[in-house]
């Protein structure tokens, strides 16, 4: 592959697609994880979007009003996720691991409920998918995210309730509201990337279409310690390896075609080297998974 094409305008715009999808997870992961909850169920936060999006916008032929049920999908079931870890005090990580399979095993029921099919929902007409109105807006998401952050006095609680809980309080506010306060805007946010593969990247739900993207956000928020416009870089960062991916899969190499599963491992194994080489490095806040 050339570097003309490296720097064409058609490679940029498809790793701004791509990296789309991570982005919303990504952000969605900050805002739990600062608020001192460990998030391991960005991928099945993301099938919830992708699902739901899917089939609002079949029945109501209108693909955004499916783009925004994906957020109150999303939204609707962290309150699951919340009350196992913020009410029951469940470990983070066993329940964000339950509620992937949780997700991935639902689904496929709903779908024969639905549409009398164990895979895929209908496929929308090409005409009504969104185009990039969908990474405008993510981008406006980070943008939204660094100003509550940095300038709210919510951006300050939740910071306060990852870094500093019992500061928290002492000023007479409930750390355990502020966290299902950012575990549902978590789950409605990385809904919308589930809602972004299959309205966008794709016409239709298909089984398991997240791809691990939900993991792979979660090492894109990790690379940037925890900030978000870091953490927006580090998402193009993984989608310009998988847009590079998608462009090498049967092109010869010095006369050698690299086979095509060596060519699509290649963003998992970017993001084991990443993880091995940055995680001990970030800061991760104070009491990130602690009670």
């Amino acid at each position: 592959m050339s570097e003309i094409d490296i720097l064409s305008l058609s490679f940029i715009l498809s790793v701004l697609r791509v990296s789309t999808p991570l982005i919303f997870a990504a952000q969605a992961g900050l805002l739990s994880e600062k608020s001192g909850v460990v998030q391991i169920a960005l991928e099945g936060f993301m099938l919830v979007g992708a699902f739901s999006a899917a089939v609002f916008a079949h029945y109501t032929k209108s693909s955004h009003l499916g783009f925004l049920m994906a957020f109150g999908c999303g939204a609707v079931f962290s309150l699951l996720f919340s009350l196992l870890v913020v009410r029951f005090k469940t470990d983070a990580i066993v329940a964000g691991t339950g509620f992937n399979f949780l997700m991935a095993g639902l689904i496929p029921f709903l779908t024969k409920f639905l549409f009398n099919s164990t895979g895929s929902t209908p496929s929308i007409p090409v005409e009504q998918r969104l185009s990039f109105e969908v990474t405008v807006f993510a981008i406006l998401v980070v943008f939204a995210i660094y100003a509550m952050m940095t300038k709210t006095r919510w951006g300050y609680w939740i910071q306060f309730a990852g870094e500093y809980p019992d500061g928290l309080t002492a000023c007479g506010v409930s750390v355990n509201k502020v966290r299902w306060v950012s575990i549902l805007l978590c789950g409605g946010i990385a809904a919308l990337g589930g809602a972004s593969l299959s309205l966008f990247l794709s016409s239709a739900y298909s089984p398991l279409m997240t791809g691990g993207r939900g993991f792979i956000a979660l090492s894109a928020l990790i690379l940037g310690k925890w900030k978000p416009v870091p953490t927006l870089i580090g998402c193009l960062v993984f989608g310009t390896f998988e847009a590079l991916q998608i462009r090498l899969q049967g092109v010869p190499i010095n006369g050698v075609v690299i086979p095509v599963q060596w060519i699509q491992i290649l963003p998992y194994v970017l993001t084991i080297i990443l993880l091995a080489g940055f995680f001990g490095r970030s800061q991760a806040p104070a009491y990130l998974g602690k009670r």
